[in-house]
């Protein structure tokens, strides 16, 4: 049993807790200031310090990505139980350098859950573009996140092309 794996199944850790203790966002030192028990409102922040800093004093855009990468699959899973859920694409844009604290803002709006809805729905199957961003401390919008995740039933398996 891997160290994640044993952390998953203590039954008294709050889903907020098991992100903040996730081996791989340990050294993150990130904090979960909120999310709703369906998953679709999560802030999470990003401390700046000495390990995530480049050499001008802003967060590396490696540990923003990485932060941003599972959330938007998660909460899919959260949402929608019974299907495997992956991210697809991730992309990242710049505006301005994150050099403070950061705070990730995800949420899950109904249009969009109701737009997966529809997909699984019709054809069994969905794969959505979620927008979210990191803010500094200043309120500034420095990090654009973009990312696509595929949602399948579970077992799929993609038809390979010979």
């Amino acid at each position: 049993m891997t160290l994640r794996q044993f952390i998953a199944r203590i039954p008294f850790i709050s889903d907020a807790k098991r992100l903040e203790w996730h081996p791989p966002f340990w050294l993150m030192r990130l904090k979960v200031l909120e999310l709703t028990k369906d998953w679709r409102k999560l802030r999470i922040k990003l401390p700046q310090s000495s390990i995530a800093s480049n050499m001008h004093g802003g967060i590396f855009g490696g540990f923003q990505a990485s932060l941003a990468d599972p959330v938007a699959a998660l909460a899919c899973t959260k949402v929608f139980p019974g299907y495997a859920v992956w991210t697809r694409e991730l992309t990242v844009d710049f505006k301005h350098a994150a050099n403070s604290d950061i705070i990730l803002h995800f949420d899950f709006d109904d249009e969009m859950k109701n737009r997966i809805q529809a997909d699984l729905k019709s054809t069994g199957r969905s794969t959505p573009t979620f927008e979210m961003y990191f803010k500094r401390s200043d309120n500034t919008i420095c990090t654009i996140i973009r990312n696509t995740v595929a949602i399948r039933p579970l077992g799929y398996t993609k038809p390979t092309v010979q």
